[in-house]
């Protein structure tokens, strides 16, 4: 579907894209059917979280029947966000090329294309998630995209984009380092070659996206082990890992879909009523854009948008500090109001945790078995990884996007999550066709 256009528009390209550099977060694909991608899905469980934390509605996860009325309700909203998404795409003018207006008819099949690739969409993640597939299927979407960015932007093969130059930034350092002109024993010369500004992937992204993965597969190794032992059976005894990313790629993923969509909204309400920028409150929330005059694409200039929308390149890092900082600070902050509010409705605070130890028959040693007990040794440790992982989350997540890292901080981020995940996944179901015995201890 990422490779089949919508009928009934003309090819757009990057001109006017709503998204932007946030597709490869969302999974999505400028003009295609997945033009919404994990969008809808993502922003869906992001409100229903909200509520659900805020208690604006009460789900009990412990009831199997809540859980899946909640997941029910999920799927029925991402349905109504892909209409509602769909809807503002084209009330916003995202498909409105030369000022040429898609007809009231094609306006409508453009949403029927949408509304059909979304419902697919969710039935695709619905099949994994009932063990014909292994994982997520949201996550395999992201991890995919993120995969082939970074492939792209590697060793991307196409036409020259500047200067004579290809896209792919290794290409193009081997490029620049092989031409004539090219002085070994000069500074400027190799920082030219490193370093290639703008929007262009070079070799400072590549050696940033590197050290981001190193990064983040040795900081999501560190975790606390409680010594736990088995109450039935004398003798035997375990770790409870607690780990420095408790809540994995959650909080990145929700922080990222709430600066997608404060975006998004604020460049359809730009399009539609302010395309002037004579409006205060409009300017002030959510901001004015101004389009980028070799592609064509919509960026914030001030107001809210303009300091929730990453600047992905030293250049603009260094010519407007108090925005990067601006921005560091709200994403960080919003990775850990996101990373506390999914540990309590998830089921991942003390109190839930210290019962499923007890549950299943498992206390701490030296200690006597209580879930009061248990409870508060957890409370030594959940509740500070929980902060301290959003905070560091956020900074890697900032920090790689700053520098130009391929696939953009929270993809590298949420591609690492994704593929422990997997691999997790894959021991699981290797141990249990070994020993078919133990199904039933890890809860399959």
């Amino acid at each position: 579907m990422a490779e089949t256009p919508i009928y009934g528009i003309p090819r757009t390209g990057g001109i006017n894209d709503p998204f932007g550099p946030l597709r490869v977060i969302f999974a999505s694909q400028r003009g295609t059917l997945v033009e919404l991608g994990i969008g809808p899905i993502v922003t869906a469980g992001l409100i229903l979280q909200v509520l659900s934390g805020s208690k604006m509605i009460n789900v009990d996860f412990t009831k199997s029947e809540d859980k899946a009325l909640f997941t029910g309700a999920s799927k029925v909203l991402s349905v109504f966000m892909t209409i509602f998404e769909g809807v503002a795409f084209l009330v916003g003018g995202a498909y409105t090329v030369q000022g040429k207006v898609p007809t009231v008819q094609s306006q409508f099949l453009i949403i029927t294309q949408l509304v059909f690739a979304g419902i697919v969409i969710i039935l695709l993640d619905e099949m994994l998630q009932k063990k014909w597939g292994f994982g997520s299927g949201i996550s395999l979407f992201i991890a995919a995209g993120v995969a082939q960015t970074i492939f792209w932007s590697s060793i991307g093969p196409i036409s020259p984009v500047a200067d004579g130059k290809y896209l792919g930034g290794l290409i193009a350092f081997f490029q620049t380092i092989l031409a004539p002109g090219f002085t070994w024993g000069s500074f400027a010369s190799w920082q030219t070659a490193i370093y290639r500004g703008g929007n262009l992937p070079d070799m400072l992204g590549l050696m940033a996206t590197i050290s981001v993965f190193v990064v983040v597969i040795y900081l999501n190794g560190l975790r606390v082990q409680v010594p736990v032992s088995y109450a039935r059976y004398r003798g035997y005894r375990g770790k409870f890992p607690i780990k420095l990313f408790y809540v994995s790629n959650i909080p990145v993923i929700f922080a990222a879909a709430l600066f997608g969509n404060i975006f998004f909204i604020g460049q359809l309400l730009f399009q539609r009523y302010n395309a002037s920028c004579n409006s205060f409150w409009l300017n002030l929330l959510p901001g004015c854009f101004q389009a980028d005059t070799q592609s064509g694409q919509l960026f914030p200039t001030t107001g809210l948008a303009y300091y929730t929308f990453a600047p992905r390149s030293l250049t603009i890092v260094t010519d407007d500090l108090v925005r990067a900082g601006a921005y560091a600070f709200l994403f960080v902050l919003t990775c850990v109001f996101f990373a506390v509010t999914w540990v309590e409705v998830g089921g991942m605070d003390s109190k839930t945790v210290a019962k499923q130890l007890i549950d299943s028959g498992m206390q701490v040693e030296g200690f006597r078995r209580s879930g009061v007990a248990v409870k508060q040794i957890l409370d030594r440790y959940i509740p500070t990884v929980t902060v301290l992982g959003g905070i560091i989350i956020g900074i890697i997540a900032t920090g790689a996007d700053f520098v130009g890292a391929f696939g953009t901080g929270t993809g590298i981020l949420l591609t690492v999550g994704i593929l422990e995940q997997y691999y997790q996944i894959l021991v699981k179901e290797r141990i249990t066709e070994i020993y078919p015995g133990v199904k039933s201890f890890l809860g399959q």
